[in-house]
C-alpha cells in the first residue's frame, strides 16, 4: 500500500489489491468528521451520552481516533469496537499525519495505541474511551443487540462486494439495538435498496467534499 495526500492536507492509503483509498481523496479527516462524526456520534449524542459503537473497516484508525477526540471533547462514554480482516502495517501508521492535522500532536502515542493494543481484548484506554478491535471477517462478526451506532467504513461495493450483501446488512441491523443507527459514505442505489430488504428505514444526506450523499439508516 502506498500514501496519498489528501486535498485537506490529511494522508490516506491506497491498497493496490483492492485498487482504491482508505479515505476519500477529497480529504481524508474532511470526510470523517462530516460522516461519522457529525452525522452519526453527534446525532446520536442528542439523545444519548453513552454510545457503543461499531466500526465495520477499522483500516487506518482515523475514525477511531476522531470519535476518541469527540467523546473528550463531548464528555460522552464511547465503548467502541472496530473490525478489520487485513490491518495496515504499524510502520506504515506511524508515517501518518492524523493526530498534527487534528491539532494534537501529543496524541500520536494514543493513536498507534489503537493499533498495537492486543485483538479481542477490551481495553480502558480513558475514563470516557474503551476499545476492542476485532480481525475476523465482516461476514462473520455477529453480536445481536449490542451497538447504538455502526460506522460501516468497509471498501466501496466495486471493490469488494461481498460485503455489501443483504446478508450483512441483515446481521448489522441485528447488531444494533432498536432506535441505533448506520452511517456510512456510501449513497449506491443498490446499497439503499439492500439496507431496506434488511429492515432498515433509510435516509439521504447531503455528502462530504466530493460527495453528493451520504446515507444514514435506522433501525427502528
Amino acid at each position: 500500500m502506498s500514501q496519498i495526500v489528501t486535498t485537506d492536507g490529511s494522508h490516506t492509503l491506497f491498497s493496490e489489491q483492492y485498487g482504491v483509498t482508505y479515505h476519500s481523496r477529497y480529504g481524508a479527516v474532511t470526510e470523517t468528521a462530516h460522516v461519522y462524526i457529525t452525522t452519526g456520534l453527534r446525532y446520536k449524542a442528542v439523545m444519548q451520552r453513552e454510545i457503543s459503537v461499531l466500526e465495520i473497516g477499522l483500516g487506518t484508525g482515523l475514525i477511531a481516533l476522531m470519535t476518541w477526540l469527540e467523546a473528550e471533547k463531548r464528555a460522552l462514554v464511547v465503548d467502541y469496537t472496530g473490525v478489520e480482516l487485513f490491518p495496515p502495517p504499524l510502520e506504515v501508521i506511524k508515517n501518518l499525519n492524523y493526530p498534527q492535522l487534528l491539532g494534537v500532536p501529543d496524541r500520536a502515542a494514543d493513536f498507534c495505541k489503537l493499533h498495537t493494543t492486543r485483538w479481542g481484548r477490551r481495553q480502558a484506554f480513558s475514563e470516557v474511551f474503551s476499545f476492542t478491535k476485532h480481525k475476523v471477517p465482516i461476514e462473520s462478526f455477529s453480536a445481536p443487540d449490542s451497538f447504538d451506532l455502526i460506522f460501516f467504513d468497509a471498501f466501496a461495493p466495486q471493490a469488494q462486494p461481498e460485503l455489501w450483501t443483504v446478508e450483512v446488512f441483515k446481521n448489522m441491523y441485528e447488531s444494533l439495538r432498536p432506535e441505533g443507527i448506520l452511517v456510512t459514505y456510501c449513497a449506491q442505489g443498490e446499497f439503499k435498496r439492500s439496507l431496506k430488504k434488511a429492515g432498515f428505514v433509510v435516509e439521504r444526506l447531503q455528502g462530504p467534499p466530493g460527495k453528493r450523499e451520504m446515507t444514514r439508516a435506522s433501525r427502528c
